[in-house]
């Protein structure tokens, strides 16, 4: 597909990033030489410098035949007219990045009057994954398949879990309908078979059906209960979301935000959460606001470093559920060896978005793809296809199909039922079927099959 992004920052860049590596064709605008010139160095792509606003610099583009502009500047009002400007000239396809929590209410109209396909709110996105989280805190992360029957949860083992040490083939004397579909070790991915010997330290994904995630948490002596006291360190964006979220949800919320300014503003849009004028990297402070006694803490301010040090000792000082928000992906290699909990990214939550809208319209042309997440960095995917009619998967047990290695299927969602698939069960035509694997760019379920020779 032909796709122009708008806004070469850190949002537009990881976007041109992730569609690129896609396979699709990408131009990148922006009034900067220099973040055109690092961004055309890293990745194979074209650049132009302009006011992406401007029909002339859209023209240049080639916004005419372009299947889907993306506007990813700083400015809301911005990415709204650019979007306006390409879908009257042409463009098949426009995505607006709206941030202002001023627009949330209104944004199904603003859609809807300006045509524009899809709005990317990067903090909502990223405050609604990490209360998906906060209400399941056992889970590092959780994905939602099949409007939300099927989950994959990521768990960290820890050195006194009873998985340590089993085998995959022995997950059944828990007596919970879960499959382990990935397996993080260090700086490798596993597609586990029944042979698969679990380790501490071990970051497993976990393809289930809500209520049986929480049966076999139990059983493995891991916590399932929402938490209700959260400290929230840091009062931008996402601290706003995720703090309405959570009050919503009947959890006890503070904020702790060092302008003054800002938390006067918080007070009057949130009155059930409690804000707090002070430093988040005050230990008196935070003791004194009741730190060791939380369920869950979340450093959210907007300097990576310190919320990584506010995690970690947030996680010296209490048993909290921990959150860490991290905007550079310099410091990914760093983190990963870190205990900061939960890492959320919120570019790529965003990338991620974009990238199955853009699946989403290749349904048109040959793939059925209907919801992809990364579900480990750039290593992992995990697919949910439509099964179409004549697709060569159809009719044959699991254990005689034979496919290309990395492939597993997760689960079968068919009619009112959903399972996680035996070595006897089939996919038949209509069924949405789960399949996570370590090759990119699958288009179609018949190619999870070895090809013919």
């Amino acid at each position: 597909m032909r796709i122009i992004i708008v806004g070469d920052g850190k949002m537009g860049s990881t976007f041109a990033q992730r569609l690129s590596k896609a396979g699709h064709d990408v131009t990148i605008i922006d009034k900067r030489a220099t973040a055109l010139q690092h961004t055309i160095e890293s990745l194979d792509i074209m650049a132009i410098e302009g006011n992406g606003t401007t029909l002339e610099i859209q023209r240049e583009a080639g916004v005419e035949q372009a299947d889907l502009l993306i506007a990813a500047t700083n400015t809301d009002e911005q990415n709204l007219l650019t979007c306006l400007i390409a879908k009257r000239a042409g463009a098949k396809h426009t995505i607006a990045r709206v941030r202002s929590p001023e627009y949330v209410k209104e944004i199904s109209l603003i859609q809807e009057d300006l045509g524009l396909s899809l709005t990317i709110n990067p903090e909502l996105a990223c405050a609604t994954e990490m209360a998906r989280v906060l209400r399941f805190p056992s889970a590092v992360k959780i994905d939602t398949f099949t409007g939300g029957r099927v989950e994959i949860l990521k768990h960290c083992l820890s050195p006194n879990s009873p998985l340590v040490g089993i085998r995959l083939s022995e997950l059944s004397r828990f007596k919970a309908s879960v499959l382990i579909c990935a397996v993080e070790r260090g700086k490798e991915v596993f597609i586990p078979n029944g042979s698969f010997q679990l380790a501490a330290g071990d970051r497993i994904s976990i393809v289930d059906q809500p209520r049986d995630a929480s049966l076999f948490f139990r059983r493995i002596g891991a916590p399932t209960s929402p938490v209700r006291q959260i400290m929230l360190l840091g009062g931008g964006r996402i601290a706003y979301y995720l703090a309405a979220q959570m009050a919503d949800f009947g959890a006890d919320v503070k904020i702790i935000e060092q302008d003054y300014v800002v938390c006067r503003n918080l007070a009057e849009a949130l009155p059930n959460v409690t804000v707090i004028h002070g430093d988040g990297t005050d230990h008196l402070l935070l003791s004194q606001e009741g730190i060791e006694e939380m369920d869950a803490v979340a450093t959210l301010t907007g300097l990576d470093e310190q919320n990584i040090l506010m995690s970690l000792y947030a996680g010296q000082v209490s048993k909290a559920k921990i959150i860490t928000k991290i905007t550079r992906d310099s410091f990914e290699d760093i983190v990963e060896n870190m205990d900061v909990g939960s890492v959320f990214y919120p570019r790529y939550i965003a990338a991620e978005a974009v990238v199955r809208y853009v699946r989403a319209m290749a349904n048109s042309t040959g793939s059925n793809v209907e919801t992809l997440y990364s579900i480990v960095g750039d290593k992992a995917e995990a697919l949910e296809f439509r099964v179409s009619q004549g697709s060569r998967v159809s009719g044959i047990p699991l254990q005689d199909l034979r496919t290309r290695p990395g492939i597993l299927i997760g689960s079968i969602h068919r009619g009112a039922r959903v399972f996680i698939p035996r070595g006897q069960d089939t996919i038949e035509e209509g069924d949405s079927v789960v399949v996570v694997t370590t090759l990119p760019n699958l288009n179609d379920l018949d190619d999870i099959l070895e090809r013919r020779r």
